[in-house]
């Protein structure tokens, strides 16, 4: 028998300050009773005195008087299983797209479990994402966490869709689990008419949390996410791709509700456990041994003012394997995606992929950068007055950014699509500057197409 308590002491936003009773457990599951009106709500801290509530939904209208708290006994869990793919839930894994209840499998803590670090199996294999800028030169690897670093104004929205209508590892049981954290409601609608109305669809199972929602939403919105992907990865052998857009609403929730705890602030006002915070969130990401499946993570975040050294995109790069940056230079130029892949990197790429594929993509670093260096040097004594050779990367730059990055927003390239426009650019330069390729590379990739280049020319 489950006992009622009274014995608030303050409300405070989504907070509840209640006086401790015995054999209370942080993340412990309560419901929270006021005149009629049930929400639940999760334990966050506890005190010798006092116990800290998150309160699980509005607070409008409730006061301490005869208000009462019924403590379950049991973490915040969530139901779970297969069916789950091809709806769309609330941050409680609750259905919100009128199609009626979903088969439970399971109930697990959204905490997750504590996996044993020797346990985890190194990242391998390449994902396909369709987009040529990751796919040739910042390749996603099964297992991976690689996270995009965007910009407000930029067409973050429109590259999240198709990453998640295109993406999919080699198995035949793949699926994508896609939570909205903090977002506006044209935001939302936009998404959900994306992802609906492309075939991976029914692979795929949507989280989302909006903007006008409660703070503490988001923070659990993205574990009841991960808690379905693990339970899809771990349990039934699905390599699960798991989007979360956008860490950096996430992040200004934590620091919301730090603030009302009145917790001494860090840097920028975040609180200094913002690192272990989001540490709990990338970390449930990987291939473990004696488990089936995979679990790949693409953390979205919005960088403040176009800040990269800003503590949130600052501290997920020293937790994850890389970040793929988006650029405003190339958006303002138009091309889409906007990705700066010279400052983007994926440092398990080399586990996914051949060493043709390495020795192409290294080259074409290289090339991208001396095009660059050119670009920078012809805007200071003008085109006119740089090498043939500069002019030549010049002429390159300008290919690859049309060519490689750009691509249209429902273009899914194959691999052999990427890799055959990156031998067919780099073909436009001489041969004594492909110092990354083996002569055998010059010979089977190159040469052709320059063949084929001069016969239609």
């Amino acid at each position: 028998m489950f006992i009622e308590y009274k014995g608030a002491l303050r409300i405070k936003g989504n907070l509840l300050f209640f006086e401790t009773v015995e054999d209370v457990a942080y993340g412990e599951k309560v419901l929270i009773k006021y005149q009629g009106r049930e929400i639940y709500g999760r334990v966050a801290a506890v005190g010798e005195k006092t116990t800290l509530i998150e309160i699980l939904g509005t607070t409008y209208g409730i006061g301490v008087e005869g208000l009462r708290v019924k403590y379950s006994k049991e973490p915040f869990m969530i139901g779970v299983g297969r069916s789950m793919l091809g709806r769309i839930f609330d941050a409680f894994a609750e259905p919100i797209d009128a199609m009626g209840p979903v088969v439970i499998e399971d109930r697990l803590d959204i905490s997750g479990s504590a996996y044993n670090p020797a346990k985890r199996v190194h990242p391998r294999d390449y994902v396909h994402t369709g987009i040529s800028a990751i796919d040739g030169l910042n390749t996603l690897v099964k297992g991976q966490k690689l996270p995009i670093f965007a910009l407000s104004g930029v067409s973050t929205d429109e590259l999240v869709a198709q990453i998640v209508r295109q993406i999919g590892a080699a198995h035949k049981k793949s699926a994508v689990v896609f939570a909205a954290i903090g977002i506006k409601h044209e935001n939302a609608d936009f998404f959900i008419k994306n992802i609906m109305a492309s075939g991976q669809y029914k692979n795929t199972a949507v989280f989302i949390n909006r903007a006008d929602e409660p703070s503490v939403n988001s923070l659990l919105l993205a574990r009841s996410a991960l808690t379905l992907a693990e339970y899809l990865a771990f349990e039934h052998g699905y390599d699960v791709v798991t989007v979360l857009y956008d860490m950096s609403n996430y992040c200004d929730a934590l620091r919301e509700i730090s603030a009302k705890r009145e917790e001494i602030p860090s840097r920028k006002g975040y609180p200094g456990y913002m690192y272990s915070d989001l540490a709990t969130i990338y970390e449930r990401a990987g291939i473990m041994k004696e488990k089936p499946g995979s679990l790949t993570q693409i953390p979205v975040l919005t960088m403040p003012d176009d800040d990269i050294t800003h503590p949130i995109p600052d501290l997920t790069g020293y937790i994850t394997e890389g970040q793929i940056v988006l650029d405003r230079g190339l958006h303002q130029m138009g091309i889409y995606p906007p990705i700066n892949v010279l400052t983007s990197l994926s440092r398990l790429m080399n586990k996914g992929i051949d060493k043709v594929h390495q020795r192409e993509s290294n080259q074409l670093y290289a090339a991208y950068s001396k095009a660059k260096r050119a670009q920078m040097l012809s805007s200071i004594v003008g085109e006119e007055e740089i090498s043939e050779t500069d002019k030549k990367y010049l002429e390159f730059g300008r290919a690859f950014e049309k060519e490689f990055i750009s691509q249209g927003n429902y273009e899914n390239r194959t691999l052999e699509e990427t890799l055959d426009i990156g031998w067919k650019l780099l073909g436009m330069l001489p041969d004594i500057e492909l110092t990354r390729l083996k002569p055998e590379d010059i010979k089977r990739y190159i040469d052709g197409k320059r063949k084929q280049q001069n016969g239609t020319s």
